[in-house]
C-alpha cells in the first residue's frame, strides 16, 4: 500500500471532502476550515484545516460554536500544518484528549476469516433493543456515558440505515463487546468505530472477530479501505491483521 499516496486519499476523501453522516448534520467548508455542524447531542467540531493564520481562524471557529453554544472538537491530525497548531489550539483554551494512531487497511487484503471465540455469537444491531445493548458494552468497556451515542445510533438506523453497520457480541444473552463501522456514500473508505470488549473478555480473539466481521461488509458493499483511530490497546492487534499505522490524531476540545 501507498502510504503517502493512501493518506493524501484519506484527506481527500473523509477530511477536505467531508459530507454530512446524520440527519440533523450539515458540512460547511468555510475560512480556512472544514466544520460539521449538528445539534448538542451530534458531534460537532473541524475536520479539515489548511491555515494560513491559524490564531485568527482559531478565534473564528470559538466564536462560530460559542454563539451556538456548542462544545466542538478540533481534529487534529499529526501531518497538519502549521506543526505548532496543537500548541495553538492549547493557548485558545482547547483541552486535548488521549492521542491515537490513524490506520488504514486494504479490506480485501485483511484476514477475513477471523472467527468469534466458542461460545459468542455475533448479534446484527437493527433496533432500539440492540443499541440498548451495544451501549451497554461500551459503557462497561469505556466507562464512558452513551446517551449520545444512543441517541445518534437510534437516528442513523431510523434516518439512514445503509450507512451504519453496528454489531453486538454475546455470551449466551450477555453482550461482552460491540462495534460499528461507519458508511459515508461516494468515498473509498468506511470507518470502523467504538470497538469494546467487557474486561473478562479481553484478549479471546473477540475483538478481531468483529473488525473481521465489519471488513467483509465493507467489501461487499465496495469500499475498498478500512480507517480506524486504534488506541494503543487495539493498534497491536490492527497491525497483526494487516492495517498500518498513517499518523496520529489528537482531539482538541473547546467548552464555551
Amino acid at each position: 500500500m501507498d502510504h503517502a499516496g493512501v493518506l493524501a486519499l484519506f484527506d481527500h476523501d473523509m477530511r477536505e471532502g467531508a459530507r454530512p453522516d446524520g440527519l440533523d448534520a450539515r458540512v460547511e467548508p468555510v475560512g480556512g476550515v472544514v466544520r460539521r455542524v449538528a445539534s448538542a447531542r451530534g458531534w460537532n467540531g473541524v475536520v479539515w484545516s489548511d491555515l494560513a493564520e491559524a490564531d485568527a481562524v482559531i478565534a473564528g471557529q470559538i466564536a462560530y460554536f460559542s454563539r451556538l453554544g456548542l462544545e466542538f472538537e478540533w481534529k487534529l491530525y499529526g501531518h497538519d500544518l502549521p506543526v505548532d497548531l496543537g500548541q495553538r489550539l492549547r493557548a485558545a483554551g482547547f483541552e486535548p484528549e488521549p492521542g491515537e494512531t490513524l490506520m488504514i487497511a486494504e479490506a480485501a487484503r485483511l484476514d477475513l476469516d477471523a472467527e468469534p471465540p466458542e461460545g459468542i455469537r455475533l448479534l446484527p444491531v437493527t433496533d432500539a433493543a440492540g443499541v440498548d445493548l451495544l451501549v451497554d458494552v461500551h459503557e462497561q468497556a469505556f466507562g464512558a456515558d452513551g446517551s449520545r451515542m444512543r441517541h445518534q445510533l437510534l437516528a442513523r438506523l431510523t434516518g439512514e440505515p445503509d450507512t451504519i453497520v453496528a454489531t453486538v457480541a454475546l455470551a449466551g444473552d450477555v453482550p461482552v463487546s460491540a462495534a460499528r463501522m461507519e458508511l459515508v456514500p461516494g468515498t473509498r473508505f468506511a470507518g470502523l468505530w467504538g470497538g469494546g470488549t467487557v474486561e473478562a473478555w479481553r484478549g479471546r480473539g473477540v475483538y478481531r472477530a468483529l473488525v473481521a466481521h465489519r471488513a467483509r461488509a465493507a467489501v461487499e458493499r465496495g469500499y475498498r479501505y478500512l480507517q480506524v483511530d486504534a488506541s494503543s490497546q487495539s493498534r497491536p492487534i490492527l497491525e497483526r491483521m494487516g492495517f498500518a499505522p498513517l499518523t496520529t490524531t489528537t482531539p482538541y476540545t473547546y467548552v464555551p
